[in-house]
């Protein structure tokens, strides 16, 4: 007979303060403190030092005391849906975290310390006030999945080529001008989505990720293509509302692909090869 996680869910009970009883519960795996009205938590939260998953979700948190830092056999933080300004730098010390959020707050940066998660797979800071990332983003050599969306990002460090099991990321709703010739070291990224910013231009080695299943370009201000021919599982490719007046033929060359969005692109003519890529059963949108 399996015995039951040691787990306590005060989610939902308009909880504006937490009792000192509660950091007694040293036995505690997981705590869902999620959706009520806390301002703060205690710093005496370190002595749950069995905790593997803490929520702490849509509360009205402004800032996380150090001591989270303590809780090292952490699996899960759900920060998402707060008003924290900045995350503490001891937050590197959650050495077996695997999934972070922390979206929807007031973010500006990310602490360094960040780069010592060398267990995490899942990190979701979107929704924030983020300028620029760590250089220490490219520590993350786990790393699945990174969503940033709906940020204030206008560059990414160059160290994030290090993410080389990176499958996932998600950049919409910045504004980017620029990508990193680094960005070409992703080789096992399959989702790239720069939707909404204001590339003008794309890295060359881009054509290195040949695990790319979708690349989303739309809305950026994007007058040239590198060389994509080299992208043979690619899928999906959109390109609206850029700046292109001609495509370059190897995009028929793309043997996987099964749409192409050429929609609000002021191209002088049509290009010829269309109908190619249509009679090979891709769906292109012009």
């Amino acid at each position: 007979m399996s015995i039951p996680t040691p787990a306590l869910d005060w989610s939902r009970q308009h909880l504006s303060s937490l009792p000192d009883t509660l950091w007694r519960r040293t036995e505690l795996q997981r705590l869902n403190l999620g959706e009520n009205q806390l301002t703060s938590i205690s710093a005496a939260l370190g002595q749950l030092k069995n905790l593997t998953h803490l929520y702490l979700h849509n509360n009205a948190l402004t800032s996380l005391p150090g001591t989270i830092g303590d809780l090292r056999q952490l699996h899960t933080l759900d920060l998402g849906h707060n008003a924290l300004i900045d995350l503490p730098d001891s937050l590197g010390g959650l050495t077996n975290l695997e999934f972070l959020y922390a979206s929807d707050s007031r973010l500006t940066e990310l602490p360094a310390s960040i780069g010592k998660l060398k267990h995490l797979r899942y990190l979701n800071a979107t929704d924030n006030q983020l300028t620029a990332l760590p250089e220490t983003i490219g520590n993350l050599a786990r790393l699945v999945e990174l969503r940033l969306y709906n940020n204030r990002l206008t560059s990414l460090p160059e160290s994030i080529g290090g993410l080389t099991h990176l499958k996932e990321l998600h950049l919409k709703n910045n504004p980017l001008t620029t990508l990193p010739e680094s960005i070409g070291g992703m080789n096992n990224l399959m989702r790239l989505s720069l939707v909404n910013n204001r590339l003008s231009t794309l890295p060359e080695t881009i054509h290195h990720l040949r695990a790319l299943t979708t690349l989303d370009l739309r809305n950026n201000q994007l007058t040239t293509l590198p060389d994509l021919r080299n992208l043979t599982h690619l899928r999906y490719l959109d390109l609206r509302a850029n700046r292109f007046t001609a495509l370059p033929a190897s995009l028929a060359e793309l043997p996987h692909l099964e749409r192409l969005d050429l929609r609000w692109l002021p191209l002088d003519s049509m290009p010829a090869w269309i109908p190619t890529l249509e009679q090979r059963g891709c769906i292109v949108y012009t």
